[in-house]
């Protein structure tokens, strides 16, 4: 392998968010969605010629940008993306909040598939929205989409928008155009426009493809929003940039005029140059970091089945954040990621952050050097048998 993704790097004291988050610096932090890899050494060396020019001024987002975004969709998934339909914002999050205040009022209700990643849920609060939840169908080690009761939810008149997470986070599903049709279908006959979330959509597995939602008929097209960034893939979260993709133009002036609106409308040079060196030439290095990732996976399941098998992990389609099965220990969620963190010194996210349906699991970060993810399922697996054992 090329690159080497076992190389154990520092980031205490670094100001990071997952490393420097806890009081205590015995903490092995699993949790927050960034990887403890260096991003492509493309994007590096990038970012120095950038930075070795000394003036950091405003920023224009050139053409390259947009040839650069456009031409990995169509090279990666097929889709054809126009310039014009784009809209560029300092990352996915900020643009969903964008998006709900374009397309909804106080009252209106948001569709969401829980669990789910939980800024959904704040940022259909923060619009004075409210959140109808269609709780996904979990058997098997996986979940699968309750159609019929999607269909009852979205029937609402009050429903106006179904937030897609696509690849799914944290059930870790990719799903299938069969699936993705079932759900634009649903959302056009009750005039419920989807806004799909696909920041994970490189992160996808063998065996496994990533379907545009917008890709998959000009009715879709037009009835959709899509966001999306490079930040997942590669380890860039920190440069705040993604973009919002609405081919529809009435739809995409009401969702600049938000942008602007909540003044998230500004991109900074180095999201940008970023951005044009992952999707030109950091390419064999996503590809090596999905062998690592899986792998790692992998390494988990078969450490659990062995040594934990009464926790479960749900299988893993797409992204880097596995979702085991906790109820055996008979501890809430919430407290169980605060006992994890007091007593195995272990950082994971609790289920029910991701809405009441997650009670009883834990979401596990798995984009860590091997070695750091074994040193996590021991302390994890001596948790498990003092509290079996007291």
């Amino acid at each position: 392998m090329k690159y080497d993704f076992d190389e154990i790097i520092p980031r205490r004291h670094t100001n990071s968010y997952k490393w420097d988050g806890a009081t205590d610096s015995n903490v092995l932090p699993l949790w927050v969605a960034d990887m403890d890899f260096r991003t492509a050494p493309a994007i590096t060396e990038a970012l120095k010629q950038r930075v070795e020019h000394g003036i950091f001024g405003y920023t224009r987002v050139p053409d390259e940008y947009y040839e650069a975004v456009t031409a990995w969709f169509k090279r990666r998934h097929g889709w054809d993306i126009r310039r014009e339909w784009m809209i560029y914002t300092s990352g996915v999050v900020p643009a969903i909040s964008a998006i709900i205040k374009a397309l909804t009022g106080p009252g209106d209700k948001v569709l969401v598939q829980t669990p789910v990643y939980n800024c959904f849920f704040s940022s259909i609060r923060n619009n004075e929205c409210e959140v109808a939840s269609s709780p996904l169908v979990y058997e098997d080690r996986t979940y699968r989409m309750d159609l019929e009761d999607l269909e009852r939810k979205a029937s609402d008149e009050k429903t106006k928008v179904m937030l897609l997470c696509n690849p799914h986070n944290p059930a870790g599903r990719v799903w299938t155009r069969e699936e993705l049709t079932a759900v634009g279908e649903i959302c056009i006959r009750h005039g419920v426009t989807v806004v799909s979330d696909e920041i994970h959509c490189e992160l996808v597995y063998s065996g496994h493809r990533h379907i545009p939602f917008a890709s998959i008929s000009d009715d879709f097209l037009r009835h959709s929003v899509t966001c999306v960034s490079p930040s997942k893939a590669f380890n860039i979260a920190g440069l705040q940039i993604a973009n919002i993709i609405a081919p529809d133009e009435t739809m995409r002036r009401r969702i600049d005029k938000a942008i602007n609106i909540n003044e998230v409308c500004d991109v900074n040079p180095f999201g940008v140059i970023a951005t044009m060196a992952a999707y030109n030439e950091g390419e064999e290095w996503l590809g090596q970091l999905l062998d690592y990732l899986w792998q790692n996976y992998l390494f988990l399941v078969e450490f659990c089945r062995t040594q934990l098998p009464d926790f479960p992990v749900a299988r893993l389609e797409g992204t880097y954040l596995a979702w085991m099965d906790c109820r055996a220990l008979g501890i809430g969620s919430e407290e169980l990621e605060q006992l994890l963190v007091g007593e195995a010194k272990l950082w994971l996210n609790a289920g029910t952050m991701y809405g009441a349906e997650g009670e009883g699991f834990m979401r596990w970060n798995l984009a860590c050097p091997r070695s750091v993810l074994e040193q996590a399922l021991a302390r994890f697996k001596a948790f498990v048998e003092n509290h079996k054992n007291p």
